[in-house]
């Protein structure tokens, strides 16, 4: 993050200061991940296990709870330095907020980059977080349960939308899984950014829908059933809807690696 060294007595220069801070923080803000566009505020007191995993301070990606110490989100959201925030759809920066530092990453060694695949990173928090009405965890699949196609799921996140700059308060969105053979169909107008989609995903909204994710806010869950099922990848850069279906990891395939990773004891 850049800082600003230099102070004066002009409310002029003082102006300048803001707006150029504004700017850098709203181009880190899309740099990375994806963002709801077409979503609704999340209503009070539901997807208690959202979580926004930020860097300095700032939102980078989402994430969600899956036990008291642990948090998943995307692999390519990692940072050298990285806390979370739990229990709370606003997450305005001037608001007192359930801050947990992060002691421990893990992300699968095969991880490469989003377009190989593997796009997933698991978070050891500073302490056990209190569950109760604000803070929740949602439960994974096992490795062998499978989405079909056509089922009703949610996503949501934090971050700028096509209609606002930033957003503080958690966005909500339904979306619809698509099967592979479409989901890699519709991908193939897009050989120059990608090409060929990677092993191990699950391919939702976007694709003949008139939402999904977007730039700024990766690492968030797609929840069907009520059970965490993927984890929002990445989507073609300008987030023109519909086009192409979202790319989300599948974690039933990762599961047997989470469990592993969660066996590890502290040195």
């Amino acid at each position: 993050m850049t800082h600003f060294a230099h102070t004066t007595k002009t409310m002029r220069c003082l102006t300048a200061i803001l707006l150029a801070t504004a700017v850098i923080t709203l181009h880190i803000t899309v740099a990375v991940g994806d963002d709801i566009i077409n979503g609704k505020k999340a209503s009070k007191n539901s997807l208690q296990y959202m979580v926004s995993v930020q860097v300095n301070k700032i939102h980078e990606c989402g994430g969600f709870l899956i036990s008291p110490k642990y948090v998943l989100t995307a692999a390519h959201c990692e940072s050298k330095e990285m806390t979370v925030v739990l229990g709370d759809h606003d997450i305005s920066p001037w608001k007192n907020l359930d801050r947990y530092n992060v002691v421990r990453k893990f992300i699968p060694k095969t991880f490469k980059d989003v377009k190989t695949g593997n796009d997933i990173m698991l978070l050891k928090i500073s302490r056990e977080a209190v569950l109760g009405r604000n803070v929740k965890t949602v439960k994974i699949p096992d490795e062998h349960q499978r989405i079909t196609h056509k089922t009703q799921c949610l996503v949501a996140g934090w971050g700028s939308t096509k209609q606002r700059k930033e957003v503080n308060e958690l966005l909500a969105l339904n979306v619809s899984t698509v099967g592979i053979h479409d989901c890699k169909e519709a991908w193939e107008k897009y050989k120059e950014n990608i090409t060929k989609l990677p092993p191990n995903i699950i391919c939702a909204g976007g694709y003949k829908q008139n939402g999904g994710v977007c730039l700024g806010d990766s690492g968030g869950p797609l929840v069907c059933n009520s059970m965490a099922v993927g984890i929002v990848s990445f989507n073609i850069k300008g987030c023109k809807y519909p086009d192409v279906p979202n790319i989300y990891t599948d974690i039933s395939k990762h599961v047997r690696w989470i469990k592993a990773m969660m066996k590890k004891k502290d040195y």
